[in-house]
C-alpha cells in the first residue's frame, strides 16, 4: 500500500542553481513526494539546478518548477531550505528568495532549514529567540543574529515564537530533519 499521508499538503523548496547539497534536495523531495505532498522547487533561474556531493564532487541535476522572482504569491504549507555551502551562500544574495523566507515566518507557517540553509534565515532576520542546529561553522552567524541558543543535535523543532522552525545539521540528520518535516505537515 501506498503511504499518501501528506495528500494535498505542499512544500516550497529553495535553492540556487549550483551547488546544492545532492541528498539535501533529493531525500526530502523524495520522501515527501512519495508521502503524496506537492513539492516546488524554485531556483534563481528556470535553467538546470547542478547538485553537489560533498560541496565538491557533481551531483544529480534536475529542471526547477520556477524562478524565485515568478514564485508569486502561491500558498505552500512549508518552506524548505536544503543546504550546500555555496547553494546557502549565493541564496541568501537572492532578494526574492530572502523575501519568501521572512513572508513565511510572517505568517507563521513552518519552515525547516538544513545544513547551511540557515544562512537564509539569518539574511532574512527570522531566527531571533529561536532555538535551532546547522552545519557547525554557523553556529557564530546565528548566535549574532539573535537566536536563543544553537543546539549539537541531529533535529530540533522550534514551535516557539513567530512560526515553527525545524532544523538540522549535515545529510546524516536527514531521515530525523524529513520525519520531523512530515510531522509539521501532519503526518507523523
Amino acid at each position: 500500500m501506498t503511504d499518501r499521508r501528506l495528500e494535498g499538503r505542499s512544500v516550497l523548496t529553495l535553492v540556487t542553481n549550483y551547488g546544492v547539497e545532492q541528498d539535501e534536495l533529493f531525500v526530502p523531495l523524495r520522501k515527501l513526494q512519495a508521502a503524496g505532498a506537492d513539492v516546488t522547487v524554485a531556483a534563481v533561474s528556470t535553467d538546470p539546478v547542478r547538485t553537489l556531493q560533498g560541496d565538491k564532487d557533481p551531483g544529480e541535476s534536475m529542471d526547477p518548477d520556477v524562478s524565485h522572482e515568478a514564485l508569486g504569491a502561491a500558498p505552500h504549507d512549508l518552506l524548505l531550505i536544503p543546504g550546500g555551502t555555496l547553494n546557502a551562500d549565493h541564496l541568501r544574495l537572492e532578494r526574492a528568495a530572502v523575501d519568501t523566507v521572512k513572508a513565511f515566518a510572517a505568517s507563521g507557517r513552518p519552515v525547516a532549514a538544513i545544513c547551511h540553509g540557515p544562512w537564509a534565515l539569518v539574511e532574512a532576520d527570522v531566527v531571533r529567540g529561536k532555538t535551532l542546529t546547522s552545519y557547525p561553522s554557523l553556529r557564530t552567524d546565528i548566535t549574532n543574529a539573535g537566536a536563543k541558543s544553537w543546539v549539537d543535535e541531529p533535529v530540533v523543532v522550534d514551535p516557539d515564537g513567530d512560526y515553527p522552525l525545524i532544523t538540522s545539521r549535515t545529510p546524516k540528520d536527514l531521515d530525523a530533519f524529513v520525519s520531523a518535516i512530515c510531522g509539521q505537515l501532519g503526518g507523523s
